[in-house]
């Protein structure tokens, strides 16, 4: 499956083998693809022709001619014509919800930029003059603007005193928030600091309008939780009709913008895209929880967020950052807490994921692991570690003995010039491991956390640009982003392969990943998307089926 794999990551691809590989069965097949080119992601067999499915499962691989052996009068056998057939992707990491209502500005220079107070003003100015008062103003902004203390609330009041506006940062952690916004999101002058997050304050102690953290999240949630159900339920459809378009098969969701009650009802009739929802509390960490959740069924899991990330030098990191003296970063829970956190976690068998990014955050989380729980009870836990991107190698073996699953997100490997002006060159060599977590033992999945598209962000896996030499291979981007995150997920005795008794999640792609020049990846689409053998989308293939013949 992987090259050049250490034996140690290998130990999630062997725990899901399960029962012996089934031969055909008694009962003919409901479907065959037949003449492509089938990547399984299986160690046993890692490349076929042909794929068999009855009911929701596959039934056999194998070479065109002995898997059409198998069919009956009534299987369909679609000629996939050399077509490549994969797994269903898996996306590991994604924040399912509405949109912020209102307008987008934009400030007109591109994505990851940084405009400044004077562009921002502009921009904001512009849109105040075309749009109804009242209307949500939100823009994407940089470190720039959560640094300068003059792009505050006054400011955006001058500009814009009858439209709520939110300045969010692209890096997912720090918002601006004019007093319009603030009074429509309820949030007062002399507002406290919630758990996890905290507000900036003028001299008199009255906020200056900008959100970190939790502060940020809890602000996203009570408008997420004001929009009408009906926009609501429209944009995750939406969504999960997208990724069937993408060949996703499966989103697992943080419930950052809605929390489960919220969000569980608006996937009643969506596209039949798997969703694996995991819970984002926003107080009481560390408290006992009630349930540790059923597999298929409800909430599996929870997730925190130890830190920020260096865009706005939130990351806590072992050294001062490189350009600011002195500064470390900032922890969102103390140590007290996230012990009690991981406690609960061994205690209700819940998995745990943690977004940690620095090294600092990193080492505290390895140490308290070690002090609450034994080797043996972590691995059968497999917490999971967001991001990861501070995994130094002297934590990479501490990390492969708790059983550490890191879910990285490709597209956070293009931030690398930014990057080396945060940590610097020398913390740059081993910041973002990819390819190394692998040779560590460590085992990877990926999710987007951005921008949805596989096929983008494997293009960000098997190129990266700041550190050729932690690229993946495509075998193993495509493993990590099927296989990796079904393990990830604690699900790969169903998912993540085509083999015999895994689940019929697949898809038949437009053009050949594995071969086209890397940066032809991203315009790759599914022609047919499979999720437990029933078409979720299809862009005419399925049509072309023809009835079996009893083998031939």
């Amino acid at each position: 499956m992987l090259r050049a794999l250490h034996p140690r990551a290998a130990l999630f691809v062997l725990a899901l083998a399960g029962p012996a590989p089934l031969r055909a069965q008694a009962a003919a097949p409901d479907l065959v693809l037949s003449n492509g080119r089938v990547f399984t992601a299986d160690s046993a067999r890692p490349w076929a022709q042909a794929v068999a499915v009855r009911g929701d499962r596959v039934v056999a691989v194998g070479g065109s001619d002995e898997i059409e052996a198998l069919a009956g009068p009534r299987t369909r056998i679609i000629d996939l014509g050399g077509r490549l057939v994969v797994p269903g992707f898996n996306d590991a990491h994604v924040h399912l919800g509405p949109e912020w209502p209102g307008a987008q500005v934009s400030h007109g220079t591109g994505t990851f930029a940084d405009p400044d107070r004077a562009r921002v003003g502009d921009s904001l100015g512009a849109a105040v003059r075309r749009a109804p008062p009242g209307t949500w103003l939100s823009m994407e902004v940089g470190e720039r603007a959560l640094s300068d203390a003059t792009l505050r609330r006054a400011f955006l009041d001058s500009v814009s005193p009858a439209h709520p506006v939110r300045l969010h940062a692209w890096s997912g952690h720090g918002l601006v928030f004019n007093s319009a916004a603030l009074r429509l999101l309820g949030i007062p002058l002399d507002a406290p600091d919630p758990a996890g997050g905290w507000y900036e304050r003028d001299a008199a102690g009255r906020l200056t309008g900008l959100a970190h953290e939790y502060a940020g999240y809890s602000a996203g949630r009570r408008t997420a939780l004001a929009q009408p159900v009906a926009a609501a339920r429209a944009a995750v459809h939406g969504t999960l009709a997208a990724a069937a378009a993408l060949g996703i098969t499966t989103l697992q969701t943080f419930t950052t913008n809605l929390p489960p009650a919220a969000l569980r009802p608006l996937l009643a009739g969506a596209p039949g895209v798997r969703v694996r929802v995991v819970d984002f509390p926003m107080e009481r960490f560390g408290e006992p929880r009630r349930t540790g959740g059923t597999p298929g069924q409800g909430v599996e899991g929870v997730k925190y967020i130890v830190d920020g990330t260096p865009v706005e030098r939130l990351a806590l990191e072992r050294a001062p950052y490189a350009d600011r003296s002195g500064w470390h970063g900032r922890a969102n829970l103390p140590p007290a807490t996230l012990r009690r956190v991981l406690a609960d976690g061994l205690r209700s068998r819940e998995q745990l994921h943690l977004h940690v990014v620095g090294d600092s955050s990193a080492a505290l989380v390895l140490g308290l692991m070690a002090a609450v729980g034994d080797g043996e009870a972590w691995t059968s836990h497999r917490l999971r570690i967001e991001h990861g991107d501070g995994l130094a190698p002297d934590l990479q073996q501490a990390a492969r003995r708790l059983g550490v699953v890191v879910v990285q997100n490709p597209s956070h490997l293009m931030i690398g010039d930014l990057a080396r002006t945060r940590l610097g060159a020398e913390r740059l060599s081993t910041y973002q491991p990819l390819r190394s977590l692998l040779s560590a033992g460590i085992p990877l999945a990926l999710g987007s956390d951005g921008p949805m598209n596989p096929f983008l962000n494997l293009m960000f896996a098997v190129t990266y640009p700041s550190r050729p030499g932690e690229a993946l291979t495509r075998e193993q981007a495509v493993t990590a982003y099927t296989l990796g995150s079904a393990f990830a997920e604690r699900r790969e005795r169903d998912k993540g392969r085509l083999a015999p008794g895994m689940l019929a999640d697949l898809a038949v792609l437009s053009q050949d990943i594995f071969t086209v020049p890397a940066d032809a990846l991203p315009g790759t689409t599914s022609v047919l998307t499979l999720v437990g053998g029933r078409v979720v989308h299809d862009a005419g293939l399925a049509g072309t089926g023809t009835p079996g013949s009893g083998g031939r």
